[in-house]
């Protein structure tokens, strides 16, 4: 059993995480800045803020592992990049693995590029979120090589708009953006969470990116 804390845990990503690690018989805690109307079973919830420097020093005591399940939207906009070179310094000296849920588009669509971001049709919108999660990327893969992370992409499909099911079927990639025949780029919240949860178990990308999809 492993000591999990996940920032944002009751988010679309860290709700699904928070409820495949507990599932599991994991000590799960979740931070978030308010408590979600309905709790999983077995996770102890806690309200803080990210911003707050005390919040992410105390989320990495006693801890196995820190999940960052944040996104650079709203009060984070612009400011994540920040807040996990905090968070990667935080866990480095307490000790304590960390796992960040990444983004779909620093994902190349093919060996040597371009990124997702970078291609024609990717949303106007969605280039901000996309460039600070590839530069929390960047950092990392530039870090001290004492901080013992990964960094999980999903597919391209991945939302809340998109749950889908658990199958307990998906592949996993590297560094390019996976496919099925017809060209789509999907997965569940519940299937992400699996091949997270998967890797915090039995470590398999230390300190390095890979991503999941059908």
């Amino acid at each position: 059993m492993a000591r999990i804390t996940v920032l944002g845990g009751t988010g679309y990503a860290g709700s699904n995480i928070v409820r495949e690690a507990a599932s599991r018989g994991h000590q799960v805690m979740a931070v978030s800045r308010t408590e979600p109307a309905q709790k999983a079973d077995g996770v102890t919830y806690l309200t803080g803020d990210v911003l707050d420097t005390a919040v992410i020093q105390s989320a990495v005591l006693d801890t196995d592992v820190v999940v960052g399940a944040l996104s650079p939207r709203g009060a984070l906009e612009g400011k994540l990049v920040g807040v996990v070179r905090t968070l990667s310094a935080a866990a480095q000296a307490a000790g304590a693995r960390l796992g960040v849920v990444g983004g779909a588009g620093s994902l190349l669509v093919a060996p040597g590029g371009p990124a997702v971001a970078e291609t024609d049709g990717f949303p106007e919108a969605f280039m901000p979120e996309a460039a600070e999660m590839a530069a929390i990327l960047a950092d990392l893969r530039a870090s001290d090589e004492g901080l013992d992370w990964f960094y999980l992409s999903p597919a391209g499909g991945f939302g809340a708009w998109a749950p889908g099911e658990h199958t307990g079927t998906f592949r996993v990639g590297g560094d390019v953006l996976l496919v099925d025949a017809q060209g789509n780029s999907a997965i569940s919240g519940a299937d992400f969470a699996q091949a997270f949860v998967d890797e915090i178990e039995q470590p398999a990308h230390v300190r390095q990116r890979f991503s999941v999809a059908y």
